[in-house]
């Protein structure tokens, strides 16, 4: 017998193959993937990997879908620029006829808008504790009436200090129970416009009672609505360029509602007497057009929000008035701050 041999050091023994044939190739790598063709790039330290086109990571082939633009409902804008256009000119007629001992008519009026607004801002939010958060906008609304017709001398602060008392009524009252107590945060924002546009309105009962706070409500609520007016029936016709797909906005009539809305009031204050000129009227109701557009605009844009995210919605005509209440709301406490800095 011969002497067995020993290994070298250091080398593999030939593994054992069948002797039908050569052995398969392999088709892929040490870890059973297959190999790619080609050399291979060195990636560099930091620099991103690079992936083939198609690869369902690189997000080539997912485009971004259009969102759907909303129809521009030509009626539906004629109907709310011919709302505005009344409301305006009914408050603007009704102011004149308050005088020295005889509010009642115009404060009157007032009343029927707050009662309108309330209800209108109440059945778009839909705050927790619905009927209460109502109730105390019509308490705080009457309260305020009583105050700027009472008040002695005839200032802003009594309405301020109802403001706060019915805030603060407001949000006691949605947290009685358990489940308005959840929701009150996220209705916060609804909560202070039901209250604090029941109380704006009756700022300009205490401008009928200051020297010239007649002719500032002349020249400040014309310009918001004709402003108003205008923005509507220009997007009835020019809805351009669009401001949101969602919103059936346009810019031009945004834009062109307060310019307008400027030139009417600037051609009011050629008429009025001094301390009026025309461009303090112009100024005045520079700053009014563009409170109540921008106020309208920014409804419509909270409205689309409620809508994509899938909240009820209130009624037909409640859904298209509460822009040009908003406005409006906005615009009485505007021309009361610029009869105090203007004039």
């Amino acid at each position: 017998m011969l002497p067995s041999s020993r290994p070298e050091t250091g080398r593999e023994p030939w593994p054992e193959q069948p002797s039908s044939g050569p052995p398969a190739p392999r088709a892929g790598g040490d870890d059973g993937r297959p190999e790619r063709g080609g050399p291979r790039r060195a990636r560099r330290d930091g620099e991103p990997s690079r992936r083939p086109a198609g690869d369902p990571g690189d997000g080539s082939d997912q485009d971004a879908e259009d969102v759907p633009s909303v129809e521009v409902r030509r009626s539906l804008a004629l109907a709310v620029a011919g709302f505005a256009a009344l409301l305006g000119m009914g408050l603007v007629l009704a102011a004149q006829t308050s005088g020295p001992g005889h509010r009642l008519p115009f404060t009157a009026v007032i009343l029927g808008v707050q009662a309108l607004s309330v209800l209108t801002w109440t059945m778009a939010f839909r705050p927790p504790a619905l009927m209460t958060v109502a109730g105390v906008g019509a308490v705080a609304a009457i309260a305020a009436d009583t105050v700027a017709v009472r008040s002695d001398p005839a200032r802003l602060m009594p309405l301020v200090q109802v403001l706060l008392v019915g805030l603060v009524a407001a949000v006691v009252g949605q947290f009685v129970r358990r489940a308005d107590r959840a929701q009150v945060l996220e209705s916060l924002r609804g909560t202070m416009l039901i209250v604090a546009g029941s109380v704006a309105f009756p700022t300009m009962i205490v401008l009928t009672r200051i020297p010239m706070g007649t002719q500032v409500i002349t020249v400040c609520l014309a310009a918001a609505g004709v402003a108003l007016a205008v923005a509507r029936i220009t997007d009835a016709f020019v809805a351009w360029p669009r401001l949101a797909p969602q919103v059936p906005r346009g810019a031009v009539g945004v834009v062109g509602g307060a310019m307008i809305g400027t030139m009417v009031s600037a051609f009011l204050g050629s008429y009025l007497v001094t301390p009026f000129t025309p461009t303090r009227a112009a100024i005045m109701g520079l700053v009014a057009a563009v409170v109540a557009v921008l106020a309208d605009l920014a409804v419509g844009f909270a409205e689309a929000g409620r809508e994509m995210a899938g909240e009820p919605t209130p009624g037909w005509a409640i859904q298209h008035i509460q822009g040009p209440l908003t406005g409006f709301a906005l615009a009485a406490p505007a021309a009361y701050v610029l009869c105090k800095l203007v004039l």
